[in-house]
């Protein structure tokens, strides 16, 4: 059309460091950081970033170079969600839980240049940087120590001191206040790589686009109810989990107020929402676990009312009441790192249906269950299984380094969660299983192996527990479904018990036909690795564990 322009004046690459610009202007003395007794504002928390920044491209980071960095939720790791991608970077927060082997492994696939570690980190960091090295890997990163406040710089081994030159205080020193930012030269440029919890293989590295963490971050503000005036955040919720799901910078981007945290627990939390007058939290559904199982004497405080925003696992219908209880409002959220967190979320309501979930992400602009096969979308009745896909500019860009697991991904124009769900006549999506979990017995009847699990979960002896598909061993083609089973410290139990629990609520079908008692096999982000249950249970005769 005669008289369109698009110029620096009316177009600049989105990006989500422009909130932390706009935020040491508009917000400048307000709280930013609050880490026991430090606390920044967000102007110093700008020019503390722009000094690591200018400090980075010191070090010859440039465009496109990765910075990898291992620590818990302290303001250094805060600081440099910011700093990386203005020196022009890509950061990769990572699992401080991972072993020495998986934490090589994503190195490696990263290729990072820089390494910033936490103290508190170090020794799984030498171990892996070691690995690397007996591997031959040329390209190493340079380690940098991030010391706790006002201690010193704890001393590396003497074989990896040449590599350790710095640590987070000096860097700061280095740089300069003054340092002009690199804006993204396409605002589809990566701004970091997040990695998957590896439940059935290696970790894959999602890449994340400064426009998808800019549009996600913006989400964030009306997925997790965040429109009021003043918000302050518990940080209860990894940030290198999908980037604190881009809350690190959507807290910028409405000048709230950031309490990091090193530790987590019970005591922690009652503490900090009365102190700081906490209004959100978020994490996996443990961390009601740990609201609901606090101490009388931490819990019975009068206070305000708290959201918490929960995702990533099945929730536990008697902890979520106590959790109420409480005086917490509860939001429900569903998603993955490839949509840079939960993608849809909904406020918890035990006491009436589901409601439709896409209502709650206005930037998720296709939510539909369809064939895989054929790619058209499944009835309306609530019965019609289909997998779940999204379509929206707030997914990864791909998987680091897979092409091929990208376009498998993407195929047909929509991400493929690989999980099946159905839709209910008003819209909504109920979700029903993992493609891979789901199991399917012989009278072609479907049994979602969540719903089995919700109902074992609230046995009161039962801690942790997984279903899974076995073939019957008189009859082959038969699958029976079988449950493993960890019990609550103290409690004992036999099969028949839980078995006989069961009969009670769920249709003879889907009751578990064994139940194996004991310890069940999690990844380093908490997940029961079903993979290896599936294994182990097929060496197994069902009739021993009756």
């Amino acid at each position: 059309m005669e008289g369109l322009v698009q110029c620096s004046a009316n177009y600049l690459p989105l990006t989500p460091v422009s909130f932390l610009e706009r935020a040491a202007t508009v917000y400048g003395d307000k709280t930013s950081i609050i880490y026991g007794t430090v606390r920044f504002s967000w102007a110093e928390t700008y020019e503390r970033c722009l000094k690591v920044a200018s400090a980075l491209v010191q070090l010859e980071i440039s465009h496109g170079d990765v910075v990898a960095i291992l620590a818990p939720n302290i303001p250094a790791l805060y600081e440099l969600h910011f700093s990386v991608p203005m020196a022009g970077a890509i950061l990769s927060a990572l699992n401080t839980s991972v072993d020495a082997t998986t934490l090589a492994f994503m190195l490696q696939q990263l290729n990072a240049k820089l390494f910033f570690v936490d103290y508190q980190c170090l020794t799984v960091a030498l171990q892996a940087l070691d690995i690397l090295s007996s591997e031959n890997i040329k390209q190493q990163p340079k380690l940098i120590l991030i010391p706790e406040f006002e201690k010193p710089t704890p001393s590396t081994p003497s074989k990896h001191k040449s590599s350790s030159t710095l640590d987070y205080i000096a860097l700061l020193q280095m740089g300069n206040s003054d340092f002009e930012v690199i804006p993204p030269k396409n605002e589809c440029d990566p701004i970091s790589v997040s990695f998957t919890s590896g439940s059935t293989g290696n970790p894959k590295g999602v890449i994340y686009s400064h426009r998808a963490a800019y549009l996600n971050s913006l989400a964030d503000i009306f997925r997790c109810d965040m429109r009021e005036r003043l918000i302050v955040f518990l940080w209860t919720l990894d940030m290198f989990r999908c980037n604190g799901w881009c809350l690190t910078w959507a807290m910028a981007a409405i000048g709230g107020t950031n309490i990091c945290l090193r530790n987590v627990s019970a005591e922690v939390i009652f503490e900090a929402i009365i102190l700081h007058k906490v209004t959100h939290l978020c994490g996996p559904p443990t961390i009601l676990n740990v609201i609901a199982n606090a101490l009388p004497d931490e819990k019975n405080r009068s206070r305000h009312k708290v959201n918490v925003i929960v995702a990533g696992g099945l929730l536990n219908t008697k902890i979520l009441l106590k959790v109420e209880e409480l005086g917490f409002n509860v939001i429900d959220g569903y998603g993955m790192t490839e949509a840079l967190g939960p993608a849809i979320v909904q406020p918890l309501k035990l006491d009436s249906a589901s409601s439709n979930g896409e209502l709650q992400n206005p930037l998720m602009e296709g939510v539909d269950v369809k064939d895989p096969n054929t790619m058209k979308s499944v009835p309306y009745d609530g019965k019609t299984l289909g997998e779940v896909m999204f379509k929206s500019n707030i997914l990864m860009s791909g998987y680091l380094k897979n092409t091929e697991a990208t376009q498998e991904a993407f195929n047909g124009g929509w991400y493929h969660t690989g999980d099946v769900g159905v839709r209910h006549p008003n819209g909504s999506i109920q979700m029903k299983d993992r493609a891979k979990d789901i199991i399917v017995v012989n009278e072609g009847e479907i049994i979602s192996t969540l719903e089995v699990e919700a109902i074992l979960l609230s046995h009161p002896k039962i801690l942790r527990v997984a279903v899974i598909g076995k073939s019957d061993d008189g009859l082959k083609e038969v699958v029976l479904p079988c449950a493993f089973v960890k019990l609550k410290d103290g409690f004992d139990a036999n099969a028949q018990e839980i078995i006989q629990f069961c009969s009670g609520q769920l249709p003879n079908y889907m009751v578990p036909k064994s139940v194996i008692f004991g310890d069940l096999p999690i990844n380093f982000t908490g997940k029961v690795q079903k993979f290896v249950l599936r294994e182990k249970v097929n060496a197994i005769n069902i009739a021993n564990c009756k």
